[in-house]
């Protein structure tokens, strides 16, 4: 396809690694990568991990080296974006009122950080974590220690900023809603762990309560929750969820449902426009049902099936969901989906006091997702468990003596 162009929406980290796929299946066509922000496409676990941390240069979070876009004959666009699709005429229009042929398209515009809207949201010292400057402008806030630090939900970036703030020595109190956090993600067992593993660390965790407004001249001074108490703050962190950027694609009359709705092949109602990443709400043929995955391996794999499935070859994308997550000395993995009402059991191998042990969640004695904690080179046996859709025995589950591989 040497006369044809490929243009990709999203210079995030599946936009970056579709293109690169492309080059290496052998695609001679144009490839145009368009990015609003203006910092190359890079991955996003560094803004709450490493790099808020300062244990890792910036530089380490991109996808690829600043020349590699030149080398690869790949249009690096930053500080771009598609501003509307032209779907008869299979054009673009840029927002630098450039028209744009395609061939085929890959929307991969990703997902925007959940705002609070309530009184004093628009106070100085109140951050967001979204993008490579949310986490700069972050770490600069928190560095410097001795800070009162309030968090506002207690879901994965909630938790890893949390963590982060106490190692720079800040007070930190965290605000939610629900009785335990991740509790929607995991349940309440699970959830009650990183309470006490952040009470442990000196975090002031306040459960049952959500953040009813914020309080300050100008710079935030306080946090009022939902049952009236005032709690003092000199930065605020407020880590809600995000919602997919559907727009571009609604406006196109793409179908659109809790993200852009796309098969097994990463295809949306259009045949030659395509989504991955955040945004895509894709048929999981190992599910049964549809899925919108924020996490950055589906980016880091949904990018390349897209672009494969662009090319025109025959591409199934049934990837198991998987997390990581560093929180002081916790490390832990987590494949599959383990969301309230679709398990009815949790089986613990392991030493869950000393937190190092693998939590299973299964439904109808099928594992349907598993946890890792402190325990390594796991994984693949964890997702094949998954994968096999075989009942298994509790008790042989929960035995370390027995090869989780002969589970499978």
């Amino acid at each position: 396809m040497p006369e044809e162009t490929f243009v990709i929406a999203g210079a995030s980290l599946a936009g970056a690694k579709a293109a690169e796929t492309l080059r290496e299946e052998g695609f001679a066509g144009r490839v145009l990568l368009v990015g609003d922000e203006i910092e190359r496409p890079y991955e996003r676990p560094p803004l709450s991990k490493g790099f808020l941390l300062g244990k890792e240069a910036r530089e380490k979070a991109h996808v690829h080296e600043a020349d590699w876009y030149d080398k690869h004959d790949v249009e690096l666009r930053l500080g771009t974006s598609v501003a509307s699709i032209d779907r008869d005429a299979h054009e673009v229009r840029l927002s630098t009122k450039e028209p744009v042929g395609y061939g085929r398209l890959l929307l991969a515009t990703g997902a925007s950080v959940r705002t609070l809207e309530v009184p004093g949201s628009k106070l100085q010292g109140i951050h967001y974590l979204r993008t490579m400057a949310d986490s700069a402008a972050l770490k600069q806030a928190l560095a410097h220690g001795g800070r009162r630090v309030v968090v506002a939900g207690a879901g994965w970036i909630g938790l890893e900023t949390a963590a982060a703030a106490r190692s720079y020595g800040n007070d930190v109190t965290i605000i939610e809603p629900e009785p335990a956090p991740l509790h929607a993600a995991m349940g309440p067992e699970l959830g009650g762990m990183f309470a006490d593993l952040h009470r442990e660390h000196g975090v002031d965790l306040r459960l049952d309560q959500g953040v009813a407004g914020f309080w300050g001249a100008g710079q935030v001074s306080a946090v009022v929750t939902s049952g009236g108490a005032e709690v003092p703050a000199d930065v605020v962190i407020v880590g809600i969820g995000a919602r997919p950027n559907t727009a571009l694609a609604e406006e196109a009359g793409l179908e659109v449902s809790d993200g852009i709705l796309v098969d097994q092949s990463l295809r949306t109602s259009d045949p030659d426009i395509f989504a991955a990443g955040d945004v895509a709400n894709a048929y999981h043929p190992l599910l049964g049902r549809r899925i919108r995955v924020e996490h950055w391996a589906n980016a880091l794999n949904g990018g390349p099936a897209a672009a494969r499935a662009m090319l025109g070859q025959d591409v199934v994308y049934d990837r198991i969901p998987y997390f990581f997550s560093d929180q002081y000395d916790l490390g832990m993995e987590m494949s599959g989906v383990a969301a309230p009402g679709e398990y009815d059991e949790v089986v613990y191998r392991g030493d869950r006091a000393s937190r190092e042990f693998i939590a299973f969640w299964l439904s109808g004695g099928r594992v349907v997702a598993g946890m890792n904690v402190n325990v390594w080179d796991v994984t693949g046996d964890v997702q094949a468990l998954i994968r096999s859709g075989r009942p298994v025995d509790a008790a042989r589950l929960a035995d370390p003596g027995t090869p989780l591989a002969d589970l499978a």
